[in-house]
């Protein structure tokens, strides 16, 4: 029988990420449940849209503790009273720190709009028109200390058309970046990924 892994999701905005993993495992197309989705943001749209799937939510917010550790802490007492064994970071605006990858080596993963290592950070589109690239796309990747610096697991490539604004491309980033953020769960969940240094080597699935 499969692992049915139980998720954590941390989020800060809107949440179309988060939605496209309810939706997956709804659909039965991803074998996951997601067991909380924290936010910083006690405003953030996502949180409406677990509770409208019938999820827990909670909202931690770092400007009510002391240091961003006693806050990190929370979370990660949050995340093991609910027995998370992924965390996902789905526009979760802040940088994960030490508090957090200690507890979840290897075990959280973050969706970019870019193909990584190229254009880290805030605005990954602008900074790709303006680069005046090809082809940019999105990643999944493993959380490091870095920001966006994490092994690689999985990544799509889009590319970037003449009259290409930054919302027309960010939208059809967005459609490939709900698609490999499922794939990336799935391959979790079915014990597929193998981390080797830097490298993430995915496993065959077994017959």
């Amino acid at each position: 029988m499969l692992n049915t892994p139980k998720i954590g999701v941390l989020v800060s905005g809107r949440g179309s990420n988060l939605q496209a993993i309810i939706d997956a495992i709804k659909n039965k197309e991803l074998n996951a449940e997601i067991a909380v989705v924290l936010s910083d943001n006690p405003k953030a749209f996502a949180l409406e849209r677990a509770s409208k799937a019938g999820i827990e939510t909670a909202v931690i917010e770092l400007k009510k503790f002391k240091a961003k550790d006693d806050y990190e802490s929370e979370i990660v007492k949050t995340l093991k009273a609910k027995k998370a064994e992924l965390v996902c970071l789905a526009g979760y605006m802040r940088i994960v720190g030490p508090a957090i990858l200690k507890e979840f080596k290897a075990k959280i993963i973050n969706i970019h709009p870019s193909l990584l290592p190229a254009f880290p950070g805030l605005h990954a589109q602008k900074q790709a028109l303006e680069h005046g690239v090809k082809v940019s796309g999105c990643t999944v990747h493993f959380v490091d200390e870095g920001t966006d610096t994490g092994p690689i697991i999985i990544q799509s490539a889009v590319p970037v058309l003449e009259h290409d604004s930054e919302e027309t491309l960010s939208e059809r980033i967005l459609e490939q970046e709900h698609k490999i953020y499922v794939e990336a769960i799935k391959l979790f969940s079915e014990r597929r990924l193998v981390l080797e240094g830097r490298t993430v080597r995915v496993l065959s699935p077994r017959g």
